[in-house]
């Protein structure tokens, strides 16, 4: 299964945490899960972005960091968007610290989207 975060979590924060939920779901009942960050959904994988969202989600205090966390632990990959990182004004050169910990990110770009989509028999989009 691909799951593909795009929307902004300035927007619609509960739509992204949805959206992650429903991919640690699939990995529980034994699903094969990539995801990929885009747009300005890749802020989601910032660890004081993430920690702060509970809030604005309405959710107790860690359980937007929680989501993430297992998303990390669990996915057969966790990808961003090159292109929309730099944008928030990160790159895999000063990045360093920013991202939750033992995120092992796989920077990418529509070459990386395509291929993904290509490769799952699923594609949700959130």
């Amino acid at each position: 299964m691909f799951f593909k975060i795009v929307t902004d979590p300035e927007v619609d924060p509960r739509k992204c945490i949805v959206g992650m939920a429903c991919a640690n779901q699939a990995i529980k009942d034994g699903h094969q899960v990539s995801v990929f960050f885009a747009s300005f959904a890749v802020k989601l994988l910032q660890k004081e972005y993430i920690s702060a969202l509970d809030g604005r989600v309405g959710t107790p205090e860690g359980f937007c960091f929680d989501i993430l966390n297992d998303l990390v632990k669990n996915a057969e990959g966790i990808y961003c968007s090159t292109g929309s990182q730099a944008i928030v004004g990160l790159t895999p050169e000063n990045s360093d610290g920013m991202f939750v910990e033992d995120l092992d990110l796989i920077w990418s770009g529509p070459p990386g989207v395509i291929q993904l989509a290509v490769n799952s028999e699923i594609q949700m989009i959130y």
